[in-house]
């Protein structure tokens, strides 16, 4: 039997360099991002970071580390293409590409951001809002012809 994918965690960031503050329900407002995050913008690629559990686990990162919105479980994130979108709770999420490491990675270990390199996550704009909790299953939907 597949295991379900899943929100293993959800972090908002209240402001630039300061950290995430997890929490156990997020609202996501269409063209814009998750409610109260420093990187809700609207039209813009990188509304939601989502990030898989299972990549923290594999370089010893804590759940925000790398400032993630969404951390997944039981998803294989970086295989999905551009345009692929994920229903989440009530929410509906596009991927726009992939999120290259920035220097900040070096800041938490030294090397990290080249280790990094395609696999921090997937960039994301939300098209449908509605609220998401930890625990919620994440479905990949058909994309819309």
């Amino acid at each position: 039997m597949e295991s379900q994918a899943t929100v293993a965690s959800l972090q908002i960031c209240p402001g630039p360099r300061q950290p995430m503050q997890q929490v156990a329900l997020a609202r996501a407002v269409e063209n814009l991002g998750l409610e109260g995050d420093r990187h809700a913008k609207a039209d813009s690629k990188r509304q939601v970071l989502l990030m898989e559990a299972e990549t923290l686990i594999k370089f010893g990162l804590r759940v925000g580390d790398v400032k993630e919105n969404i951390t997944t479980r039981g998803i294989a994130l970086m295989s999905l293409p551009v345009g692929a979108r994920l229903r989440v709770g009530e929410a509906v999420f596009e991927i726009t590409g992939v999120c290259h490491p920035c220097s900040r990675m070096d800041d938490l270990l030294p090397g990290l951001r080249e280790t990094l390199s395609g696999q921090r996550g997937m960039l994301a704009r939300v098209t449908q809002g509605g609220l998401l909790r930890v625990g919620d299953a994440i479905v990949v939907e058909a994309p819309s012809s």
